[in-house]
């Protein structure tokens, strides 16, 4: 019965913890690091080429060559050659989330949302351009940055919400490239985190290995026990993926179905390096659980041993640690818990820490951003646009407001009677992921006029 509905279970932090605390104010000396950052370029720190592809190429053909390329995105060229989207997993994810759940939409919303009826009457013709599956997400904007850009420019990006930026050619020098490489958020973390370890920043080490409680009030965007979008390791794997296209995030925590346990985290990447390769769309229907097996397996494979990152810190963590915890684990938020606990998605033990809150990349940046001043900080920003906008969010609006009202951190889950309407009969028969990287099972199925119903 708790299956069929969205959960709302408050989980409140101790006061006891963060009176510990007192909130930590930035060093006398900030005005340094802010000349030294200043003096930083974007162009220096790039961390991803950039692979661009014709925006009349297939879904599937895109999907081939993100995962056949090994990288987070690709750039889409229109008619006239220039970069006028990306396309990435999140991309991914809410393409296959709206093929799989489009006849639980009305006619209505349909219509009000011009590129989805553009993406259902392509998939009827059998070939749907990745250029109006760029960006569908609403996490994948196209941000670009002039050459000469610095640290603190791609802080006033990332510091509102965005997860990348593609860094223009020096137009003093002839070039056949717009675009010279990307800069995510994750590389300009451990920009940070390198600054922080040099032998004259020793203030900002001091500053950052204050306790996470002691950011709370002063930075509330740290969205430290505020909502955390999460699901029970029972439900589906295309739960999953709709709770994720729905809340606008990246990854969703996973419980245990008794006690919230925290067992791991689910994020669109997985999505795409695990589902997109299947040979069938039966995976959609797998335990959380058995997927993140799937996703877990390889590491095992190679030595023996068993990997289970660790996503979670506690309100005592320092800042530092949460820096080195979210580059460690390549995730892009770690979940906050109130016991250093964390279960094995494997081992399932009854007790743990409570799930309290989150802390991503983005809000540790928005941090940088504050001690940069940089004007107009709001790391929620994109995410609160996403929710409000999300076409597959529409006919449970209302529901999720009201679980998203009804306590300071609450837990979200969809509804997994929906399930069995959405895969068509309640099938249990379990599917392994294929090693290949051809996209001719998932993404070539549901590209199709029979998975898009007039």
């Amino acid at each position: 019965m708790a299956h069929g509905r969205r959960l709302s279970q408050s989980l409140i932090h101790s006061p006891e913890s963060a009176a510990n605390f007192t909130a930590a104010a930035p060093p006398s000396d900030a005005e340094d690091w802010l000349t030294l950052w200043q003096a930083s370029f974007a162009k220096d720190i790039i961390d991803s080429r950039i692979v661009a592809v014709d925006g009349q190429i297939s879904v599937e053909e895109a999907c081939d060559i993100l995962l056949s390329e090994d990288i987070p995105c690709l750039a889409i060229k229109s008619i006239d050659h220039s970069v006028s989207g990306l396309f990435d997993f999140s991309d991914v994810n809410a393409f296959l989330t709206l093929a799989a759940t489009k006849h639980t939409f009305s006619a209505e919303a349909v219509q009000e949302k011009q590129r989805v009826d553009d993406i259902f009457t392509a998939a009827r013709s059998g070939h749907v351009p990745v250029s109006i599956v760029s960006n569908l997400s609403e996490k994948n904007p196209l941000h670009t940055l002039p050459y000469d850009a610095t640290v603190v420019s791609l802080l006033e990006v990332f510091a509102r919400g965005a997860h990348r930026v593609l860094i223009q050619s020096n137009s003093s020098e002839a070039s056949e490239e717009e675009f010279i490489g990307i800069v995510s958020d994750r590389r300009l973390l451990t920009w940070f985190l390198s600054f922080a370890q040099q032998s004259e920043s020793e203030s900002l080490r001091t500053y950052l290995s204050n306790p996470l409680n002691s950011f709370s009030d002063s930075l509330p965007s740290l969205n430290l026990f505020a909502s955390v979008v999460a699901t029970v390791s029972t439900e589906p794997v295309l739960e999953a993926m709709k709770l994720m296209s729905d809340e606008g995030v990246s990854s969703i925590a996973v419980l245990e179905e008794e006690g919230g346990t925290l067992l791991s985290a689910v994020s669109v990447t997985d999505i795409g390096k695990i589902v997109v390769p299947s040979q069938s769309n039966q995976i959609l229907s797998l335990s959380i659980q058995h997927f993140i097996s799937l996703i877990k397996g390889p590491d095992g494979s190679m030595d023996g041993q068993d990997r289970y990152p660790v996503y979670s810190v506690l309100p005592t963590s320092t800042m530092l640690y949460t820096m080195q915890k979210l580059l460690a684990t390549n995730a892009h938020r770690v979940f906050i818990t109130q016991d250093s606990t964390v279960a094995s998605p494997l081992l399932s033990p009854k007790s743990s820490g409570n799930l309290a809150g989150l802390v991503s990349v983005v809000d540790i940046l928005s941090l940088f951003a504050r001690l940069a001043k940089v004007k107009d900080v709001d790391p929620t920003r994109m995410q609160r646009h996403r929710r409000a906008s999300s076409v597959s969010s529409q006919a449970s609006s209302k529901e999720s407001d009201r679980s998203r009202s009804s306590s300071r951190t609450s837990v979200r889950r969809a509804s997994s009677t929906k399930t069995s309407q959405i895969m068509g009969s309640n099938q249990k028969r379990r599917s392994s992921s294929s090693t290949t990287t051809s996209t001719t099972g998932v993404v070539g199925d549901t590209a199709t006029a029979s998975k898009f119903p007039s």
